[in-house]
């Protein structure tokens, strides 16, 4: 009983159950104002807001405490791991094959969405004189997509650039295992720091779950209940079909995979964002026989590159709508929507308004759909954020496990260890570092 009252799993699985109960009974709670306005700010290149009601506080101020070690995580992982390789060679190569797998898995994750929309068809039905209201006027203008400015405004993708460039300079110092011996303490000190936060997981993900609830509602989701079904169960289908054989290739399970990193989801699950277990993945993808150095180039890069849940999503929106506006698609137009949609959909982590400013630049890149449908998607849209999150999480998780192995970079040993000790693999990463502190 006492290890089940100390196990962070718990904490965070009692916190999402009562948020949903309160935000289902007591949703003037939930949303009982304390601030007059969201505090929003920007710091160490990462977006930062409090929300103005008593739970979307809680779950945004977690989230954004999480954040602020995303980027120096990054930098201290790449450029440790870059030094310590010493073979730059293999660092570009390791890049390459990243990108690669990283195309081909979101195109599949593309075709995926579009066939099931067309199959199933969840839009035809709908009466679209029922779509207004929520303000859609931040998306109706969307820009062109560019690589330029998706680049500048993706801190992470700076970060990891100058991490690289950082890395492949001192590795040619001669003086290199001094700079090692100056970032390692740095590393453990900063990881130390981030188990401390993740802690207060529980708190974070009871204000999401709680605002979610109390502010939606799930009986206004009964017209596009069969939207959410499909993109659960297609989401379901990649992670359970498509990754699983992914990892089958190398003789990994993925049920133990996911047991490995269950607390993980379930943090993601409860705060609707895959940020906020980043850099704990990052560390127990090393724990689990990862190399340092892969696992730092292939997880922040997928992270803006490897978006398996959002590509299935934008896809399924885009054939949604159609089918809602009774808009008919050829083969043509279908072919259309797969190109434009594996260049935006890059973009879609590091844009402010995420999937919605992706989705409005695709429509209004095809021309054919109204864009005023997104109003559609606005109610729903935060449910099935936790969908994509978790699929995202688990398509990052898995790239890194096929690379490492690809590149004889992976411990079979240290996989086997943590996957028969999942229930102390917190307790035993927590107690190393505080030993090293």
């Amino acid at each position: 009983m006492k290890k089940i009252f100390t196990n962070l799993t718990f904490w965070v699985l009692t916190a999402i159950t009562l948020g949903i109960l309160l935000g289902h009974f007591r949703p003037d709670l939930a949303l009982y104002q304390i601030l007059d306005t969201p505090i929003k700010g920007k710091f160490l290149g990462q977006e930062l807001e409090m929300g103005a009601t008593f739970s979307e506080f809680l779950g945004k101020t977690f989230i954004s405490v999480v954040k602020l070690f995303i980027n120096p995580i990054i930098f201290l992982t790449i450029t440790v791991g870059i030094v310590s390789m010493g073979n730059l060679k293999k660092v570009g190569k390791v890049g390459a094959k990243a990108l690669l797998y990283f195309e081909v898995v979101t195109t599949l994750a593309l075709f995926i969405g579009v066939v099931v929309a067309n199959v199933i068809r969840p839009g035809d039905g709908v009466v679209t004189e029922n779509i207004k209201g929520g303000d859609i006027s931040k998306y109706t203008k969307a820009e062109a997509f560019s690589w330029w400015k998706f680049f500048m405004d993706n801190s992470t993708l700076q970060v990891l650039a100058i991490a690289i460039v950082l890395g492949v300079v001192l590795s040619n110092y001669k003086g290199r295992q001094k700079v090692l011996d100056f970032l390692a303490p740095i590393s453990r000190q900063v990881f130390w720091a981030l188990h401390k936060v993740m802690l207060l997981a529980p708190i974070g993900a009871f204000g999401g779950m709680a605002f979610t609830i109390g502010k939606y509602g799930i009986d206004t989701l009964k017209p596009l209940l069969l939207l959410m079904v499909t993109v659960y169960t297609t989401m379901g289908l990649f992670v359970f079909v498509v990754l699983w054989y992914i990892l089958r290739t190398q003789k990994i399970k993925l049920l133990d995979f996911l047991k490995y990193i269950r607390e993980e989801l379930l943090i993601v699950l409860g705060t609707s964002s895959s940020e906020a277990a980043l850099p704990s993945l990052m560390e127990k993808l090393e724990k689990m026989g990862c190399s340092k150095s892969v696992v730092g180039l292939v997880v922040p890069a997928g992270y803006s590159f490897n978006l398996d849940g959002t590509t299935i999503y934008l896809s399924m929106a885009v054939i949604f709508l159609a089918q809602v506006f009774n808009v008919h698609l050829d083969i043509a137009q279908i072919l259309t929507i797969i190109g434009i949609l594996m260049i935006t959909s890059k973009g879609a982590a590091g844009v402010t308004g995420s999937g919605f400013i992706v989705l409005a630049s695709t429509l209004t890149a095809i021309k054919v759909i109204p864009v005023e449908g997104l109003a559609l998607l606005l109610g729903v849209d935060r449910f099935m954020s936790e969908a994509r999150a978790i699929t995202n999480f688990i398509g990052n998780g898995v790239a890194t496990v096929w690379l490492a192995n690809n590149e004889k970079e992976f411990d079979r040993k240290k996989m086997r260890y943590a996957f028969g000790h999942v229930e102390e693999s917190e307790d035993i990463i927590e107690h190393n570092i505080d030993d090293k502190v």
